[in-house]
């Protein structure tokens, strides 16, 4: 038994969270809004105090077999490529670890050609000595596969559904193994087999219509909760932003809603932490800090070696699966001194850690750059 057998009636539930979920999805005028932003602040500073995690992306690689239209890495965009070897890895994270991180998400398109096996537990491996909280985003893997990540030092692992709604993802993923919904869907489960303590979902909001999707996902928490209950759980909302490929959303959801939405949850589920990333905007990240998020990113960029520029010297394109080689008659180190890999989407906040420290302090919180070891699970410790 899974969340997929159960899954196409979620709608009909009747488990009390999910009902007070949809009612507080409802419209609501200015006060009723107010009232729940106050009882969304409240009920994260008893679950929270007052502290913020901060955290940083880390790209490894673009290269992708899948076509998924709304994403920039989408194997048919014609983008610049590159797989960022270790040493370039380890110099990214020592990069971000100078700037306080100690919490990295490391993100990865899907293709086996380039993250194959063994390269992502190389990639922990080489930074798990100075980055005590290593996170991984990257294409949904069995159970066995999943255990050796965790062994290798890896502690939470984050898979967004993308859409819930099954007639949408078909549409929107036109080729590679990402058009399997239900391996997708199944994801977490085997990644809370494989070891993980911390594990993060989502959607993709701009997809599909928004309060379905948040059911969806909130059914999915819900159900995760129940089964698979010595996990710690995020949930996230990323809107779409502009990327490779020209995606144009075909759903909108508002700076209004989006809050509310954030609030739905915080009440509903009052001990998952919830992320916030830089696609949203600087008055928007300011102001909803203090109102139920309890994880943002800082200084965030989408490309492999875009924060040192590593990688550059590999850059190429990937036509049909056949790496296409970057190269000039008149100069042909053009292109590697000039470009550097595509990224993702563009970010919308584009503040260094630095800068977002200081507005959480303003806001009355206490920036969190570490709040895990590995030495917690050390067996010299059971005893005390």
């Amino acid at each position: 038994m899974s969340f997929v057998n159960t899954f196409d009636n979620h709608t009909n539930c009747q488990i009390p969270v999910l009902e007070k979920f949809k009612r507080l999805l409802n419209p609501v005028n200015d006060e009723e809004f107010e009232k729940l932003a106050q009882l969304s602040a409240k009920i994260t500073r008893q679950n929270f105090g007052y502290t913020m995690r901060l955290f940083a992306p880390l790209y490894l690689s673009n290269e992708c077999i899948n076509n998924c239209t709304y994403c920039g890495f989408s194997r048919s965009n014609a983008i610049l490529r590159v797989t960022l070897n270790i040493d370039q890895i380890v110099a990214e994270a020592e990069h971000l670890h100078s700037l306080g991180f100690r919490s990295l998400l490391l993100v990865a398109g899907e293709h086996p050609k380039f993250v194959s096996e063994g390269y992502l537990e190389e990639c922990i491996k080489a930074i798990r000595n100075f980055i005590p909280s290593i996170a991984l985003e990257v294409g949904p893997m069995e159970t066995s596969e999943y255990q050796k990540m965790v062994t290798s030092g890896c502690e939470a692992l984050i898979v967004y559904q993308e859409t819930y709604d099954r007639s949408t993802y078909k549409n929107l993923h036109t080729s590679g193994p990402k058009k399997d919904f239900n391996w997708r869907l199944e994801c977490p489960e085997r990644a809370y087999h494989g070891g993980f303590r911390r594990i993060g979902i989502g959607a993709l909001f701009g997809l599909s219509e928004w309060k379905n999707e948040a059911l969806a996902l909130a059914s999915h928490l819900a159900y995760l909760q129940r089964k698979c209950w010595k996990a710690n759980y995020t949930v996230s909302f990323p809107r779409i932003r502009p990327a490779a490929g020209g995606f144009n959303p075909t759903h909108n959801l508002s700076d209004k809603d989006f809050l509310q939405l954030v609030f739905a949850f915080r009440i509903s589920f009052p001990e998952v932490g919830i992320i916030l990333s830089t696609r949203e905007s600087e008055s928007l990240r300011n102001n909803i800090s203090k109102l139920g998020i309890t994880s943002m990113s800082a200084g965030s960029h989408t490309e492999p070696g875009g924060y040192t520029g590593k990688g550059t010297d590999d850059l190429h394109y990937t036509v049909r699966g056949k790496r296409i080689e970057l190269h000039s008659d008149d100069n042909p180190n053009s292109f590697c001194s000039t470009q550097s890999a595509t990224e993702q989407f563009e970010i919308n906040d584009a503040r260094s850690p630095k800068e977002i420290c200081e507005i959480l302090i303003e806001n009355g919180l206490d920036p969190v750059w570490k709040d895990w070891d590995q030495s917690i699970l050390c067996s010299n410790h059971q005893n005390y």
